[in-house]
């Protein structure tokens, strides 16, 4: 975790009224660093949690050569691409009770999904490809020619998860798939990192908390909520802090005791130019006052829409994100940003599938203007075309005020810092919100 002079050295080459929305994320992981305190729950309670360890499988997964469908199992040397292959079936193999008995040439073996493959038997033939002859001691089945290779339809031991190999590895964010796989290997519990806990609230005398009667010039809040849903969507602890006037004493007041409850914290409000420069000048006081050498807050204005300016910095050894007052501007540097950092704080992987939305390929149906020299993060929505390819329009008006559009949008339209203007039929990038918003 590197100090705020630091990474300033690090921007010094960029222009600080104008910082490529792509260099963000990269400063960011510098300066925050991963909780070093982990807890061993039952793996029910560790859904959305992320593993503090490697796990090794401590068995082989599946621990025996298995059949893949209902069918009947035999020896594959005996087909042939041009004759039918008969068998006759002499036992059964269920799953959980393995046949026993001995298997000759020409016979074969009843089996169902998941049963242990018998002794000498590598192939499986699904019941509905066979034909039946005969009743009794006489019943027979036939393979048609060319229906089968060798060894189709059994699953070999370990072909999952081997034995002593690395199952999972830590900073895994653990999903409903990742815990079924572990249960696969009986294990009763994990060692992850604790949930983290996150501070956060509004600022401004024009915020209205919800309850109080309008007032001309007031607006209600709606940045806490949708912070709140954003940090709950992650597993955090989410630590309130409601609505905090443009008051010296009040601000002052609210960072310390967040700064003394939670391991980072995140406001809105307070960071553009031409606002009450309250919130700034506490956050720059305390920042270089509480715990000398170690804070410090940087003001940027990032060359990305919505959401150009933003703080970061740390009270102590905690981080601060100060977002723009706009709720959509709130929203896209939530993800584009703080959603990482907050991921690398919580141990993640910087290559976990969880940390980032990903970014999928689609038409756009519509030109777009755009200049090149910043990101643009557009709200988009993406339906499928005749010819089964992904296509994406906007939502409308792209004010960061704009609140209904982020409902209406299922993502992100990103226009990176180089391009320009978009014509119909253009491929672009677009940040699938899955879940996230």
């Amino acid at each position: 975790m590197k100090t705020l002079d630091a990474i300033a050295a690090e921007l010094a080459g960029y222009d600080p009224n104008a910082l490529p929305a792509h260099t963000v994320n990269a400063f960011l992981s510098r300066m925050v660093a991963a909780v070093d305190t982990t807890e061993t729950l039952p793996l029910m309670q560790c859904l959305g949690r992320v593993l503090a360890q490697d796990v090794i499988s401590p068995i082989d997964v599946p621990a025996h050569d298995n059949s893949a469908m209902d069918g009947y199992a035999f020896a594959g040397l005996a087909l042939q691409s041009d004759t039918p292959l008969q068998l006759k079936p002499v036992g059964f193999a269920l799953a959980g009770k393995a046949y026993q008995g001995p298997v000759g040439p020409g016979e074969c073996v009843k089996i169902t999904t998941g049963a242990v493959m018998p002794a000498g038997l590598d192939t499986v033939v699904p019941q509905e490809m066979v034909t039946h002859a005969g009743v009794g001691e006489a019943a027979t089945i036939s393979i048609p020619a060319g229906a089968l290779r060798l060894g189709d339809n059994r699953r070999f031991r370990g072909e999952d998860l081997q034995k002593n190999h690395a199952a999972l590895k830590a900073g895994t964010v653990l999903s409903p798939a990742a815990l079924g796989l572990l249960a696969s290997l009986g294990l009763p519990t994990l060692r992850v990192f604790r949930r983290l806990r996150v501070a956060y609230f509004s600022t401004g005398d024009e915020i209205l908390s919800l309850g109080e009667t309008p007032r001309e010039g007031a607006v209600y809040d709606s940045n806490r909520y949708t912070v709140w849903g954003l940090l709950q969507r992650m597993g955090i602890e989410c630590i309130d802090m409601g609505v905090v006037r443009d008051d010296p004493n009040a601000l002052k007041a609210a960072f310390l005791s967040a700064a003394q409850q939670a391991d980072a914290i995140v406001t809105s409000g307070g960071v553009s130019v031409g606002e009450a420069d309250h919130t700034k000048a506490m956050m720059r006081e305390l920042a270089h006052s509480e715990t000398p050498g170690e804070g410090g807050v940087v003001f940027w204005k990032i060359a990305m829409r919505p959401g150009r300016p933003m703080a970061v910095g740390r009270l102590g050894k905690v981080p601060l994100f100060g977002l723009p007052g706009n709720p959509v501007a709130v929203m896209v540097t939530f993800l584009a940003f703080v959603r990482p950092a907050l991921w690398q704080m919580m141990g993640a992987r910087a290559d976990d599938p969880s940390i980032q939305p990903p970014l999928l390929k689609a038409k756009s149906l519509e030109p777009i203007r755009k200049k090149p020299g910043r990101t643009e993060y557009q709200r988009a929505i993406v339906s499928a075309g005749a010819d089964g390819s992904l296509n994406v329009r906007i939502t409308g008006q792209q004010g960061s005020g704009v609140l209904s559009s982020m409902v209406q949008a299922i993502g992100l339209l990103v226009l990176h810092h180089e391009q320009g203007n978009i014509a119909t039929g253009d491929l672009v990038d677009v940040m699938v919100f899955n879940g996230v918003i």
